[in-house]
């Protein structure tokens, strides 16, 4: 007997403001365009580096919206778990691509250090470029704070912007220094800096995208704990064949043959069935269940089906 979740807690996909969505990415495009632009004019590599960290926002912003977008679209036969992946495929290639321009900008950085190659980088173009970056993402960081407060995948924007803004703070702090008192190996270590930090946030990103498309088990969730509450559940003689994984950044799904202690009519063996939804919703916020309850039926009761 298979039986699916039947709870009726509801899935709330909070409606992100368009308008403001498209004007930081409208702000952020522009100023990842002039930035590249003008790192290849001035030879600076930091704010090449700033450029790069102002595209990974344009691209978590633009995941955003398409997530929320395609959130929003039912099943159909073709696509019975609709397209809530999309997510994670974007993520994933906007994270790997990142993480290998990062380290090329690195070897790059370190060549000049190493080979004591200092380049004549324009100050002035790299400090008018990191104030407007700096003002560009204050106010892409005002036009979505709100939506922040509702909305994981904004929350993440939030913060990408937020940390580019820092991020350009300390560009156009090199800049200064390279004007002003001619500091040129400044550019190089700002941009093995800013570097790192793309490759250590980059590289998580691409290990929880990983993660989700291999379909491992959420972090959030301890196996041998959620195996032994469904076991200490009344009625139930222990639990096997089970499989956790997620679906999506935030959406896990559970499944597992329930081995009952009697050959209960059908009606206790849903309410049984209830209990373990329950327990699966509120203790481990699981919210996709499908369960097979049994009695002396499977030989193989191992928890995992080695067999698979």
């Amino acid at each position: 007997m298979h039986t699916h979740s039947g709870h009726h807690h509801s899935h709330h996909h909070p409606e992100i403001k368009g308008k403001n969505l498209v004007v930081a990415i409208f702000l952020n495009v522009l100023i990842t365009v002039g930035q590249i632009i003008g790192a290849l004019f001035s030879h600076s590599l930091s704010l090449m580096s700033d450029a790069l960290h102002n595209l990974s926002d344009v691209m978590a912003l633009l995941i955003s919206y398409v997530a929320n977008k395609l959130s929003k679209r039912k099943p159909t036969k073709s696509h019975s778990f609709g397209f809530k992946r999309a997510e994670i495929i974007a993520a994933f290639i906007n994270a790997a691509t990142l993480l290998g321009v990062s380290i090329y900008l690195m070897v790059e950085a370190f060549e000049r250090i190493v080979t004591s190659k200092e380049v004549l980088v324009k100050g002035d173009v790299v400090i008018w470029l990191a104030a407007l970056s700096i003002m560009a993402n204050c106010l892409s960081v005002l036009l979505i704070q709100k939506d922040a407060r509702h909305s994981m995948n904004m929350k993440a924007a939030y913060l990408h912007l937020f940390s580019d803004m820092l991020t350009s703070i300390a560009v156009l702090l090199g800049g200064f220094m390279m004007k002003y008192y001619e500091l040129y190996w400044v550019d190089s270590v700002l941009s093995i800096i800013i570097a790192v930090y793309l490759i250590v946030s980059s590289w998580k990103l691409v290990m929880g995208a990983v993660k989700v498309l291999m379909q491992f088990k959420p972090d959030h969730i301890d196996f041998d704990e959620l195996v032994g509450a469904i076991c200490k559940i009344d009625k139930i003689k222990g639990v096997h064949h089970v499989h956790v994984w997620q679906l999506s950044d935030h959406d896990s799904h559970f499944e597992a043959h329930i081995d009952m202690e009697e050959d209960f009519k059908l009606s206790e063996v849903d309410g049984v069935l209830d209990e373990v939804r329950e327990l699966l919703h509120h203790r481990f916020h699981i919210h996709h269940t499908t369960l097979q309850a049994e009695f002396n039926v499977c030989e193989d009761r191992s928890v995992l089906n080695k067999r698979e």
